[in-house]
């Protein structure tokens, strides 16, 4: 992939300046030695990792850095670190006035806490890749949980992304699994951008799709390949990852690479975090949860017209929410109210452009076809109801769309199914 070109800034018909602030990205054979090269002008370097990549590639990176690395701070927990704000709070304490450069060692968590707090602190970060488990990597957002919600912060890019294939390669291949997941969910999420441009006349740009929907074709079939961890393989979708990122940067948000399907993943992780529940991998939920989306999309493609279901029973639907989503529940009540939808009439939009509507639903393969794109990286669909149970996921398909602030099927389905 030609990194050097994407990340040159250039004027797109959709009649946006488009570029990615991203100075250095190395992926491939060899990649961590680019590190030294990248780190030249800085002195005062506060390198972040957790145990398991500190212990992939950590040493590694201090050793590469040299005298320039003043401290390492290792983020120790128990169960799984999340990115709150006690995680925020370890990563501030080891600032300096003298430091001039984060470096973070890992992959999501770790990599949303070095952009988060590099963003407000004024300070470039670089990450060091240890697993091609999600997206986040190139874009602007920073996806941590705060106040008990889960909220993509606009922060900026790494100053420098660095990927080693005999690191990526070694990943727990859950995490390489997640990686393809979160790709394979593409389909889910550009389907509904050009959804919501449709309906609510969001803003749009042809160029994004295509390009991340290219990235989507170069990994879709790489499944058996992934599992063998073929480096070719592991550097296709590791530059797909990128490339995606690259493209929310160019629209200043993750909207191109996240609707239904993140929505229905971030719907597990808040409530498995609120109630001690297990949840999957990110880019594993979202994969499960795009076979969930598509069939919404299934069933609404099989309706003849839109007859939307009125009445939205405000103290019912509030009642549900507060019982789901307990200490969250004020912050979705109140982004909801801000919103206004629920007291917005779609009907008209609906009979207007059902054709249309239909059209780009139809664009997503089937769900079967996609259960076959799961089984070809090692996953089964049966995991994802053996963890969460019926009564769970249904009131994903109903409420995980209140978590955020973007229209997509779920929104298209709560009109006219419920």
């Amino acid at each position: 992939m030609d990194f050097v070109k994407m990340l040159k800034e250039f004027d797109c018909d959709c009649g946006k300046r488009h570029n990615c602030a991203i100075r250095h990205i190395h992926i491939g054979k060899g990649a961590l030695q680019e590190l030294p090269g990248t780190v030249k002008n800085y002195s005062d370097i506060l390198l972040v990792a957790d145990p398991n990549t500190y212990g992939v590639c950590g040493e590694a990176v201090e050793e590469l850095l040299g005298e320039k690395r003043y401290e390492t701070l290792i983020l120790v927990r128990d169960g799984v670190l999340i990115p709150n704000e006690q995680a925020i709070a370890e990563v501030e304490a080891k600032l300096t006035d003298k430091t001039d450069l984060i470096v973070g060692v890992g992959s999501g968590v770790i990599q949303d806490l070095c952009k988060y707090v590099s963003f407000y602190h004024k300070l470039p970060y670089a990450i060091v890749c240890t697993a091609p488990s999600m997206d986040g990597y190139a874009g602007a957002g920073a996806a941590m949980i705060t106040d008990n919600m889960k909220i993509t912060y606009s922060c900026h890019v790494p100053e420098t992304i660095i990927g080693d294939v005999d690191v990526l390669k070694t990943a727990p291949m859950d995490m390489i699994r997640a990686g393809y997941g979160d790709i394979l969910g593409k389909y889910s999420c550009l389907n509904d951008w050009k959804l919501s441009a449709v309906v609510r006349g969001e803003d749009f740009c042809q160029y994004v799709y295509d390009l991340i929907y290219d990235m989507l074709l170069q990994t879709k079939d790489l499944g058996e390949k992934l599992q063998q961890r073929d480096e070719e393989a592991i550097i296709t979708l590791m530059e797909a990852i990128i490339g995606v990122g690259i493209a929310m940067a160019y629209v200043g948000s993750s909207r191109p690479a996240s609707g239904s399907e993140h929505h229905l993943s971030h719907y597990f992780e808040i409530t498995g975090i609120l109630n001690d529940e297990p949840y999957f991998a990110h880019g594993t939920d979202v994969v499960y949860s795009t076979v969930y989306t598509q069939m919404l999309r299934e069933q609404l493609l099989a309706l003849e017209a839109p007859t939307p279901k009125g009445g939205h029973d405000a103290a019912e639907w509030e009642a549900k929410i507060r019982a789901i989503y307990t200490e969250a529940a004020e912050g979705v009540l109140a982004q909801q109210d801000k919103m206004g939808w629920y007291r917005e009439d779609r009907a008209p939009i609906y009979a207007a452009k059902w054709d249309e509507i239909r059209k780009t639903l139809a664009e997503v393969p089937s769900c079967e076809v996609l259960k076959d794109y799961i089984a070809s990286v090692g996953l089964d669909i049966k995991e994802f109801t053996e963890l969460y149970s019926a009564e769970k996921i249904e009131n994903a398909l109903w409420y995980a769309k209140d978590l955020k602030d973007r229209y997509s099927v779920l929104w298209l389905y709560y009109d006219l199914m419920r």
